[in-house]
């Protein structure tokens, strides 16, 4: 039985080639008595600007783990470890009537269609957008305003979902053996092995294209298909079951659909609520993101200039605790601000970075939770409609032209807007304009963020604000809305077959944990229904 070794230190300049000698004079060992070991676990430990260390979690084989357990009875920080094992059940006996159906290729349903394909389901994956080839060049084209938004095809439809685009932070909340399998799926589509142990792995927005385009290389080898340019527009039922969707391409025969569509297709939360389906509102997370010189971030963090060589662009995670707390969200260093956009007439941002993190700036999410009780309605879609009120005002400042309005933090707290000539820089590349970003947003949102900010800025000692800039909304944080479902099959109640999962049907929050999400739905299929050959 292998051993666990948890809370072995290092500084970050030690290289970890140095951990085998590590682990053995921890063990009291020779390094000979080692056999096969390899990283579970690796965080930065950064409580101490001037003295980074890594904080290691490790799997270790030896030649005797019984007399080695033996001599560390009595240290919590050596122990046999029993990993918990993956759930994959033997496939159901009753054939499924159809091939399953998956609506979205965002991670909850790329990884739902690629377990089923791995099973042998082959599933029909539908895409709205198109594959991620042809979402670059529409993207940049948007982004140096040489053309109109795509409503089908954008930072938010498309292969891959929001996801491609979304900064490719693989950081999740959840561990176990369901997280290992997801993480182990991106690694074999050609994500690195470290985000395998890493305690906050990042991918990067250039890498998770070509990651989805061989997840869709796999499932199509395995009998999957795709099907882009294809919008689902409606479910038919034949008294309590599915019987087939309704798409923008034609009717599709399906007893068995995985909804994973994401948190921002408005219009098929319209379709699923006229036909029936519970959706009910949901808290969600909305604010804006600050921009800041990403220098000024690492001038913060690390308290020695060679460890900006070590570890590249430094990042951090901010809570100011009041009546309502603020925090910071998908935090990217060396990253650019980008236009989440959805639908015509409307404005909202986002943030993402490159593997490198090597733009001159800093950027994060600035979050604050609204209740339900706050929408203003008890419309289920009510939610829906406040983001889509403030995304309308944010359009209406950037000239209708999905220009971002951009404000100093020091000017939003003082209540002043600067003149366009004294307006930030900002990584947004469509371009600002300068605005009063109390427009944008709900007034308890507000107040959150003017309580908030100072805060931060104390915490730091005068430094998170420094040339600091506000742009914004940022609306998209979570699902306003939430589809009922069983908590032990996963599909509607009293419409078994159709199953809701992701951020969409409000049941994730971030990459990871939709895939799982995903996979966890699609296991349930495979453990009920045999696959139709």
């Amino acid at each position: 039985m292998p051993l666990r070794i948890t809370n072995l230190r290092t500084s970050v300049e030690q290289p970890e080639s140095e951990l085998p000698r590590l682990i053995a004079r921890r063990l009291k060992l020779p390094p000979s008595d080692l056999g096969r070991w390899q990283i579970l676990r690796k965080s930065l430990d950064a409580r101490s600007r001037y003295d980074l260390q890594y904080v290691y979690t490790l799997l270790v084989d030896l030649q005797d783990e019984t007399a080695c357990l033996s001599r560390f009875a009595t240290d919590k920080d050596v122990t046999a470890y029993v990993p918990e094992p993956f759930d994959d059940p033997a496939p159901g006996t009753a054939p499924l009537p159809q091939r399953p159906v998956i609506v979205g290729s965002g991670p909850a349903g790329l990884l739902a269609g690629y377990y089923l394909a791995l099973k042998g389901y082959r599933p029909i994956i539908l895409e709205r957008g198109q594959p991620v080839k042809e979402r670059v060049p529409v993207l940049r084209a948007f982004d140096r305003h040489r053309a109109c938004h795509d409503e089908e095809n954008n930072y938010l439809f498309g292969e891959g979902g929001a996801g491609a685009f979304s900064d490719g932070k693989l950081t999740c909340r959840m561990t176990g053996p369901d997280v290992d399998w997801v993480l182990q799926s991106f690694v074999d589509c050609g994500g690195r092995a470290s985000i395998l142990y890493e305690l906050r792995p990042h991918l990067g927005s250039n890498k998770l294209p070509m990651i989805c385009r061989n997840f869709r290389r796999k499932i199509e080898a395995l009998g999957g298909e795709y099907r882009f340019g294809c919008r689902m527009e409606g479910l038919r039922l034949s008294g309590d079951r599915l019987s087939g969707l309704e798409t923008s391409s034609g009717f599709i025969p399906a007893s068995h659909v995985i909804i994973g569509t994401g948190h921002s297709a408005r219009d098929t939360y319209e379709r699923l609520l006229a036909a029936g389906l519970p959706l009910r509102q949901k808290a969600f997370q909305l604010g804006v993101r600050i921009e800041q010189p990403q220098e000024n971030i690492n001038q913060w963090k690390y308290g020695h200039d060679r460890y900006l060589d070590l570890l590249g662009a430094a990042d951090y995670t901010l809570v100011a605790k009041g009546q309502r707390d603020l925090y910071s969200f998908c935090m990217c260093a060396g990253g650019i601000v980008i236009p989440s956009v959805s639908e015509p007439g409307q404005f909202c941002t986002n943030g993402m970075s490159n593997s490198r993190h090597d733009t001159p700036y800093a950027n994060s999410g600035l979050m604050v939770t609204l209740q339900t009780h706050e929408f203003g309605s008890d419309h289920p879609l009510a939610g829906v409609e406040l983001q889509r009120k403030y995304e309308a005002a944010a359009f209406e400042l950037g000239q209708r032209d999905y220009l971002c309005p951009i404000q100093w933090a020091s000017d939003f707290l003082a209540g002043r807007t600067a003149s366009p000539e004294a307006r930030p820089s900002s990584s947004y590349e469509r371009g600002t304009i300068s605005a009063d970003l109390h427009a944008v947003l709900p007034p308890v949102v507000l107040k959150a963020i003017e309580d908030g900010l100072p805060i931060m800025n104390q915490k730091w000692k005068g430094a998170f604000l420094k040339q600091a800039a506000l742009v914004g909304p940022e609306m998209r944080g979570s699902a306003p809305v939430r589809i009922d479902r069983d908590p032990e099959t996963r599909d509607i109640p009293n419409l078994p077959g159709v199953y809701p999962v992701g951020e969409g049907a409000g049941y994730a929050g971030g990459i990871i944990s939709a895939a799982v999400d995903g996979l966890r739905s699609a296991r349930e299929i495979v453990r009920r229904w045999a696959a139709n050959s």
